[in-house]
């Protein structure tokens, strides 16, 4: 089936952000790891990998809409050097999936693709998850102080 090729388009970034939040999120995963964080390592690790079925869905979605996968277009990989820095960092790249992914959405009830829509929209939820993960971590570093955070993460 022919798709719109602004849909496309839209869709190919949005491949692009996954992919670029798998980068981030498996190189702060093991960073955590390597620090001794284990809890935190799996917690990043478990979102690296809900990022990649996304990655998988939107490529999935592009060549049923006759499009070409770009997987070679990577935004810019924002890595923490710290436990904080990473969430910082985390939270941006969610913040700026959630805009796209409403916008894409909004595009592809436009167009009339609504089986993509629904699409998006799942993935949409996804990423609602993940901010709110991520905020509740970084709330518990301001509740508990980050040494007492971290030693819960052991």
């Amino acid at each position: 089936m022919k798709g719109d090729s602004k849909l496309i388009e839209v869709l190919n970034s949005l491949l692009a952000d996954e992919l670029t939040a798998i980068s981030q999120y498996m190189v702060h995963s093991e960073m955590n790891a390597d620090w001794g964080y284990g809890k935190l390592h799996e917690q990043v690790e478990k979102r690296a990998i809900e990022e990649m079925k996304h990655a998988e869905m939107l490529i999935g979605r592009i060549l049923f809409l006759e499009g070409q996968p770009m997987v070679n277009n990577l935004k810019e990989i924002r890595i923490g050097s710290d436990v904080p820095k990473q969430l910082f960092h985390d939270h941006e790249a969610e913040l700026a999936a959630i805009a796209a992914y409403n916008d894409a959405i909004k595009l592809a009830g436009e167009v009339g693709d609504f089986a993509t829509r629904d699409m998006l929209q799942q993935i949409l939820l996804d990423e609602d998850k993940h901010i709110d993960e991520i905020e509740g971590l970084q709330g518990q570093i301001e509740d508990m102080s980050l040494p007492i955070f971290l030693t819960t993460k052991l």
